[in-house]
Order: structure tokens, then C-alpha cells, then sequence
């Protein structure tokens, strides 16, 4: 476990990220992003395993069977992580690795995984899950002459002539 630690410890620091400890050998690290702003990630290193766990958004208001199934087909191809879900249907991108198997640069490869699966994913499970809560959004804030620049990105599903404004 010692071993596990170190090699944790060393990847975040490496990497120069927000991080916390707990004497139980469990951390949460935030992890920056552009899509989603952050991702906070929960590493543990227990007896035998280093397992990760990220909350990516929280469980859709529409549409569900694609976006599960969107998921579900998204697994296909993750590496060290795959998504899931709670009871509650939120999703999160979990993982566990053996402790052998966790050397600074797996640990930055894991985290790296996340990062791309839950930030660089994150708008399509937006467009997916929450299509009318984005026009809803988008109409309430034009109704009041609000920016709606956070909004850009699904300017193809609210019809923005002019995104940003």
C-alpha cells in the first residue's frame, strides 16, 4: 500500500494538480477542465486495488435510452475507467486497478482518462440528457436580456442567430 501511496502522490504532484489527503490513503483531486469547469476524482488505495471514482453529471431529465445507450457504447472504448450509474441514475466514471499495477504514470494515464471521458464528454451528455432544459434556459435569459455565452455550444439546439450575446 506504501508503494501505492508514493506513486499517487507523485503523479499529482507531477501534474501539479489541487489535492487532498486522508490518512486512510484515500485523496480528491480536482481536476481542471473546459467543457466542465472541473472534475473532482476520489482515489483510494485500499489492500488490494487503487480504485477511482467521478462524478461526470447527474442523471438525465430526457431522452434515456440514448443517452444510456450512448454510455453504454461509450465503454466499448475507455480505457482504465468505464462510466456508471448510482441509484439515482447519476454517472460517474469508475475504475479499479491492482496495486502492482499502480506506478505514477498509470495513475496520470487513469486521470488523464477521466478528464477526457467526463470533460471532454460532458456536452454531449448535455445535448443528450437535457436538450430542454438548455432551450428552457436559453429563452429565460434572452427574455431578460441576460448573456447566454455559456450557452454557445448549443447554440444548434436553441437557435442562436447570435451565440454569446
Amino acid at each position: 500500500m506504501g508503494e501505492a501511496r508514493e506513486a499517487v502522490e507523485k503523479a499529482l504532484r507531477d501534474a501539479e494538480l489541487e489535492w487532498e489527503t486522508a490518512d486512510d490513503g484515500s485523496y480528491v483531486v480536482k481536476l481542471p477542465g473546459t467543457r466542465k469547469l472541473s472534475t473532482t476524482v476520489s482515489l483510494k488505495v485500499g489492500k488490494h486495488t487503487l480504485s477511482v471514482n467521478a462524478f461526470v453529471v447527474r442523471h438525465p431529465d430526457e431522452n434515456h435510452e440514448a443517452f444510456y445507450r450512448w454510455l453504454l457504447e461509450r465503454n466499448l472504448r475507455l480505457y482504465g475507467v468505464s462510466y456508471a450509474i448510482d441509484q439515482l441514475g447519476d454517472v460517474y466514471l469508475t475504475g479499479r486497478l491492482p496495486l502492482a499495477a499502480v506506478t505514477p504514470e498509470e495513475v496520470d494515464r487513469i486521470l488523464g482518462s477521466v478528464v477526457e471521458n467526463a470533460d471532454g464528454s460532458f456536452n454531449t451528455l448535455l445535448e443528450l440528457g437535457f436538450a430542454s432544459a438548455i432551450r428552457k434556459e436559453y429563452a429565460w435569459r434572452t427574455s431578460r436580456g441576460e448573456s447566454t455565452r455559456n450557452l454557445d455550444a448549443f447554440a444548434h439546439l436553441t437557435g442562436a442567430d447570435n451565440p454569446g450575446s
